[in-house]
Parts: C-alpha cells; structure tokens; sequence
C-alpha cells in the first residue's frame, strides 16, 4: 500500500514537473517572439564605437531606420558589409539610416568585444552607428535571431512601425550572385508612398551568441 503511495505521487510530480516546463517553453518562446509587422519599435540608447549613446531621437528628420543584427564574426554578418555599408549610403539621404547593433555576448564570442567591435567599424569604414547591445535585451525585444536580421522602420506619427523583417536580399553568402534585394525593394516602396509587398523572408545567418 505504502509503495502504491509512494507511486501514485511521484506520477503526480511528474505531471506538475511537464507542466512546469512547459510553461517555461512559452514563456521563453514569447521572449524571443518579439516584434511582427506592424508593431510599434520602442526607442533605443545604445553605446555606439566612438564612445557616444545613440537612439532614435539623434534623428529628427529621418523617415525611418534600417536596423541590422550584426556582427565582427559571423562569416554571413562579414559577407554583408559592404552590402550594409552600400544601403547606408544609397538610402541615409533618402531618409533612411542604417543602425547596425552587435547583440552577441563576448563572454560567449570573445571576438565580439566592444573593442575589437570599435576596430572592425575602422578598418571597414562605417558609416553608421555600429551599437553595442551590452544587455542583450535589445535583440530580443526585436526578436532577432540570427546575424544578419533585419528590421525597417517607417516613422508614422511619431511612433516607429515595423514594415519588413529578414533577410537583406536573397544571397547572403555572395553579393554577386544577387536576384533579389528584399530589403531596398521594400524602402523603395515606402519612399513611393505604397505598402511593401513583400514583408517578411527568412534571415539567414549565424544564432546570436547569448
């Protein structure tokens, strides 16, 4: 009888265990859901590689923002930026800034440091802030995943929307063998005047170091 006891509750312990867990699952599947088109972008205040806060505000007279997940390491992240680099100046004037961010923890990618995140923004020669998500709660308010991951935000009443999610365009291994450039198609569309057509596509490229 003692033993049928003994049964009877570890079952019931098991099932308060799965339950448990998977609450957890959804809990930290909600905290990586983050933003969907359409949803409103909060404002930033990240350490940019010459030592200065930056956010949305230093840019009064902008139309929106083009926010790139990025990278020192990830071989997608440096296969794309002379591509990022190309969009900050194709469409920075058009009203459209790049704002590159490195979400990766450099405890878990030492070649991530803020340091060494300052010589790559030299060496390659940004011309956009390259921000340092030190808290790692940037990414994930964003729910970006991957490096390269790419938001375009459309000023709109003074809030920030998000009008495409994804990939910069549809090779990011080779420039040259480019078809399609989702991203600068979707800018082109807003700068018309028309809604996006095509608003999100899979980022391709390495997980965020967290």
């Amino acid at each position: 009888m003692k033993t049928k006891s003994l049964s009877i509750l570890m079952f019931f312990c098991l099932i308060g265990i799965a339950t448990f867990s998977s609450f957890k699952i959804t809990e930290a599947e909600e905290s990586i859901a983050g933003y969907t088109i359409g949803s409103e972008a909060a404002n930033i205040n990240l350490k940019n590689v010459d030592n200065t806060m930056v956010s949305y505000d230093n840019y009064p007279d902008a139309l929106g923002f083009i926010v790139i997940f990025t990278c020192n390491t990830c071989p997608y992240a440096v296969a794309s930026e002379d591509r990022i680099i190309a969009l900050d100046k194709e469409f920075k004037s058009k009203g459209y800034p790049v704002i590159a961010i490195n979400p990766n923890n450099p405890e878990v990618q030492p070649d991530d440091t803020f340091e060494l995140m300052q010589e790559k923004a030299k060496a390659k020669g940004f011309t956009f802030p390259y921000l340092y998500d030190e808290s790692q709660t940037v990414h994930a308010e964003y729910g970006a995943v991957k490096t390269p991951h790419v938001y375009l935000l459309q000023k709109e009443n003074k809030k920030r929307i998000v009008r495409y999610i994804g990939a910069i365009d549809d090779n990011v291994r080779t420039a040259d063998l480019v078809k399609e450039r989702f991203l600068a198609n979707a800018i082109n569309e807003l700068l018309a005047g028309k809604e996006v057509t095509l608003k999100e596509t899979k980022a391709i490229g390495c997980s965020v170091k967290q």
